[in-house]
C-alpha cells in the first residue's frame, strides 16, 4: 500500500514539475516590435550558444544586416570576405529529421565552409511562406518564431541597398525569457 501511494505521489510530482518546467524563449526587441523564438531541445549546441550570446548581450549593438523579401531576415555580425575561421565561434551542424526551413524557422548562418559549420554570431528567420527547403540539411534550424512573424514581414520589406542591408538600420536587443508551458501559451494567445 505504501509503495502504491509513493508511486502516485511521485507521478503527481513529476507531472507538476513538467508543467512548471521553464522553457527558454528568445525575445528579439526591434523598433518594429517584438519577435519571440522557441529554441529546440533537439539542437542542444545551437540552443545553448544562442542562450549564451543573448545573456551576454552579444547582439544588443548589432542590427538585421541582411533582409530579403520571400527569403530571410538575417541578424548578427555582417558577412565578411574572410568568412568565419575561429573554431571557438563555430558549431558543428545539428541537422534533425523533421526540423526544416518552414515559415518562421530560425537557422544558423554560415559561410561556404565544407563542414557546414555554423557561425554562432549569425542567425536568420525564414520569411518565405512556402519555406526554404533547399536549405534543409545545409544550414541548422534551431528554433521557431512563435509570435512576431508580422514584425519579420515588416523588417524584410524595408528599403535596402545593393547588399540587401536595410538603408535605415534595424536594431535589435535579445534577451531570454524562461516560461512555463502555460505562460508560453498565454503569450502566444495575447
Amino acid at each position: 500500500m505504501k509503495k502504491s501511494i509513493f508511486i502516485v505521489i511521485a507521478y503527481i510530482f513529476s507531472s507538476f514539475s513538467f508543467a512548471q518546467e521553464k522553457n527558454p524563449i528568445g525575445l528579439i526587441e526591434t523598433p518594429k516590435g517584438n519577435i519571440y523564438i522557441r529554441l529546440f531541445d533537439e539542437t542542444p549546441k545551437h540552443r545553448q550558444s544562442f542562450i549564451q550570446l543573448a545573456e551576454a548581450g552579444y547582439w544588443d549593438s548589432l542590427t538585421f544586416n541582411r533582409v530579403i523579401p520571400n527569403f530571410v531576415a538575417q541578424a548578427g555580425c555582417p558577412d565578411t570576405e574572410e568568412g568565419f575561421k575561429d573554431p571557438e565561434y563555430l558549431l558543428e551542424p545539428e541537422f534533425v529529421k523533421g526540423i526544416t526551413h518552414i515559415y518562421g524557422a530560425v537557422g544558423a548562418g554560415r559561410d561556404d565552409n565544407p563542414g557546414k559549420l555554423s557561425a554562432r554570431c549569425q542567425f536568420y528567420i525564414v520569411q518565405n511562406k512556402n519555406g526554404l527547403h533547399r536549405l534543409d540539411n545545409d544550414y541548422t534550424v534551431f528554433g521557431q518564431v512563435v509570435k512576431g512573424m508580422d514584425i519579420v514581414d515588416q523588417i524584410v520589406y524595408q528599403k535596402r541597398d545593393s547588399k540587401d542591408e536595410p538603408v535605415n538600420p534595424i536594431t535589435l536587443k535579445i534577451k531570454m525569457l524562461y516560461l512555463t508551458k502555460a505562460e508560453l501559451e498565454k503569450l502566444i494567445e495575447s
